[in-house]
């Protein structure tokens, strides 16, 4: 049975089947059920049927009236592998440094990785409810530059589905112009898994945004956000973010450090003044 399910759902591949949406949604279904079956009655190993699993994943997001063009299923797949990369880290929990302890509990720590570098990872409390922290941070996110001072600007260069789209970021001035002005071309990937939320994203390249003049053109990811309801109060958030910036240029690493991990701290204040004000404001 197996063998035919999949061969039902690589027939979506082709053109001419890509068009029949009901045939589309069976192999999905198909594909699904059949790998709950394989797992609970053959034993087949968790692992084989996760990874089948995500690749189900990518075809469910075809699942839509125009079919993708290669290009953008490259980008889907690129969110992809920066989700996977990103929860891959986060799921280690060993060789983390301190680099910044808040008062208010507020705490950035840092690792160093085999071919990414160091890495670093904000980990909050947010008293507001992660629905309202996803709106503001995938939904709202061309209006991040109005409340943090490190974002100039944002801008959607495409929305290639609703849990991906392409990203111009430029990021602000610093004080004494530190560091010259960056700007980023970013692919990012929205998901949830019950009432886990999960926003990721890396660099990418597109032709709608060449290099520009004025901008080092910055690199980052695996970067992740993931906001989960707080155990002990589910109206509040626990807010993680994963960061990986190279920045490019010749800038001590001592002062990249600083600034990156000084920048999450920074982040986590600005996000909360802006929704408290947001929530002050009197409604119409």
């Amino acid at each position: 049975m197996i063998p035919a399910t999949f061969k039902l759902c690589a027939a979506i591949s082709y053109q001419h089947f890509r068009t029949l949406t009901g045939l589309r949604h069976s192999a999905v279904v198909a594909l699904g059920h059949k790998l709950n079956q394989v797992r609970l009655q053959h034993q087949v190993p968790s692992s084989w049927v996760n990874q089948a699993r995500r690749r189900s994943s990518l075809i469910s997001c075809r699942l839509e009236e125009k079919p993708y063009s290669e290009a953008e299923m490259a980008y889907v797949e690129q969110g992809e592998e920066a989700l996977h990369k990103s929860i891959s880290i986060l799921q280690d929990a060993s060789g983390w440094k301190t680099e910044i302890e808040a008062t208010n509990g507020d705490k950035v720590v840092s690792k160093m990785l085999p071919d990414i570098g160091k890495v670093f990872k904000l980990e909050v409390v947010m008293d507001k409810p992660s629905d309202l922290l996803y709106s503001e941070l995938y939904d709202k996110i061309e209006q991040m530059g109005e409340w943090n001072p490190s974002v100039k600007e944002v801008k959607i260069l495409r929305k290639i589905n609703n849990e991906t789209m392409i990203t111009h970021e430029v990021s602000a001035d610093t004080a004494g112009n530190i560091v010259s002005p960056r700007d980023f071309v970013s692919v990012r990937c929205s998901r949830r898994r019950g009432s886990t939320c999960f926003l990721a994203g890396m660099s990418t390249h597109s032709d709608m945004m060449p290099k520009q003049n004025g901008f080092i053109r910055a690199e980052n990811g695996p970067t992740c956000i993931v906001l989960r309801p707080s155990a002990d109060d589910p109206s509040k958030t626990k807010f993680t973010w994963l960061l990986s910036i190279d920045l490019k240029g010749w800038l001590p690493k001592s002062l990249i450090d600083q600034l990156l991990s000084q920048s999450q701290a920074n982040f986590a204040q600005h996000l909360r003044r802006h929704l408290d004000s947001n929530a002050a404001a009197p409604s119409c």
